[in-house]
């Protein structure tokens, strides 16, 4: 319930206002200044109903040492009808409203109501506001970068509608994750979500798989099938990958999304579904539709709400956390304890940050459990990496100490020549004959320059 302190000298006014108030909130209750400042702030109260004119400090000091406390507290002014001068006053030092008294019970609660009605209303816009600047995570997404935290908003707003969303992105950058967080807030999250790679399904199966088959509807079609749009029902329906369809599947996708309804092969009984439909995409369907490769009616049916999920590349701040995070997850796995005491070092992570990512999340992930795979106890190093990033991490550092003049030119050159022929052997898997070949050096003038430099094979 919310808490109503009233401020008032006489007793009986306290004593009435606390019988009015006492059904709709938690009601207490100051004869003076001094101890309604002790109230206030030990208990904040959602409203205080303040009497202007109390011996000693009057309301009106109350009300000022609240603005200088920077308090929000909405506060209602009792005063007596010969006094509304002072209530005036007391409107410009920050009182909400001002009643006089006697004063209507009616007109009091609704007073009241409508200012408490107020104040949750803003406590709940700031906690919104908090919660979404804070958010790092919804679902299994994770990312506190400005992009990904608009995809956030964007989710949250949708859904519990049941409009058809498109969510577009490059390979490995989290669209089924997107469309899982869609079915757990939305309305059909207690049904099934049922997830369909339509580029991965055979031309020739992709419509049993669709939308089902009745027994003996072609050669091999020995038992009923059930489609995934049936087997989603009460549910959420994925097809991912949706521009590789054929259109003649396109054609009768189209029919579906339209009328609600599917066909099994074999039968024309039309059978009703339930399904939020979400379709995802690697590819640009406006410049599919163009081609003429997508059917610009299937487009418009599917893209009611777009979503992009941008790539890794476009959000570098949200690395170390996804890391991190996939290193829990792993540990977690492993039975540890959620991989409190393996970390990434600072070349590691600065190597991670600075790779293009061509693979997005999916190859970080990759990455990571490369990573925890090569190394024994405490953290990830630089060289626990794949080969890519690992080169990645080394320029970074050997430009980075050439900018703050660790280096002078000549151990530059000795680094970056170490660093090419690290990078030759390593794509050679350590074959010298092989990695001098790429190099269109001799593999003696190879093994010269390894001793020179130091550079021995793993071990």
């Amino acid at each position: 319930m919310p808490r109503v302190l009233i401020v008032d000298d006489e007793s009986a006014v306290r004593e009435s206002l606390r019988m009015i108030l006492k059904g709709e909130c938690e009601v207490h209750t100051a004869e003076d200044v001094d101890s309604a400042l002790r109230t206030i702030a030990e208990l904040s109260p959602d409203l205080v109903l303040l009497d202007v004119v109390m011996p000693g400090r009057n309301g009106l000091e109350l009300l000022g040492e609240l603005r200088a406390r920077e308090l929000e507290t909405p506060v209602i002014v009792l005063t007596a009808s010969n006094t509304v001068s002072i209530a005036v006053q007391a409107m410009k030092l920050g009182a909400a409203d001002f009643i006089t008294k006697p004063f209507e019970v009616d007109a009091l609660r609704i007073k009241v109501r409508q200012l408490l009605d107020r104040r949750q209303l803003e406590q709940e816009v700031l906690r919104l506001r908090d919660e979404v600047s804070e958010r790092q995570q919804l679902g299994s997404l994770v990312g506190r970068s400005p992009v990904m935290r608009e995809v956030f908003r964007t989710v949250e707003r949708i859904a519990r509608a049941e409009a058809t969303v498109l969510i577009s992105g490059e390979s490995g950058t989290g669209k089924e994750l997107v469309a899982r967080a869609i079915h757990d807030l939305g309305r059909h999250a207690d049904g099934p979500f049922v997830a369909v790679n339509c580029g991965a399904i055979p031309r020739e199966l992709i419509e049993s798989e669709l939308f089902g088959h009745e027994r003996g509807a072609f050669t091999g079609a020995t038992d009923l099938r059930i489609g995934r749009f049936e087997a989603a029902a009460g549910g959420t329906l994925l097809l991912d990958e949706i521009g590789e369809l054929e259109p003649s599947v396109q054609v009768k996708l189209l029919r579906a999304l339209q009328e609600r309804v599917v066909e099994r092969l074999g039968s024309s009984a039309s059978i009703g579904f339930d399904a939020r439909v979400v379709a995802a995409t690697n590819r640009d369907l406006e410049q599919e539709v163009a081609a003429g490769r997508f059917r610009s009616d299937l487009y418009y049916r599917v893209n009611v709400v777009p979503i992009h999920v941008p790539p890794l590349r476009e959000r570098r701040e949200d690395v170390a956390l996804l890391a991190n995070t996939f290193i829990g997850r792993m540990a977690e796995r492993r039975g540890e304890a959620a991989g409190q005491s393996i970390r990434l070092s600072r070349a590691a992570l600065a190597a991670l940050e600075g790779y293009a990512w061509p693979g997005n999340v999916r190859e970080l992930e990759n990455a990571i459990e490369h990573g925890l795979a090569l190394c024994e106890t405490g953290g990830i190093e630089l060289e626990h990496l794949p080969i890519a990033i690992r080169r990645t991490g080394r320029a970074e550092a050997l430009r980075e100490d050439w900018r703050q003049g660790r280096l002078t030119f000549e151990d530059a050159l000795s680094r970056f020549e170490t660093e090419i022929l690290r990078e030759a052997l390593e794509r050679a898997d350590w074959n010298q004959t092989r990695a001098a070949s790429n190099l269109s050096i001799t593999r003696r003038v190879l093994k010269l320059k390894m001793d020179r430099f130091g550079i021995e094979p793993p071990s």
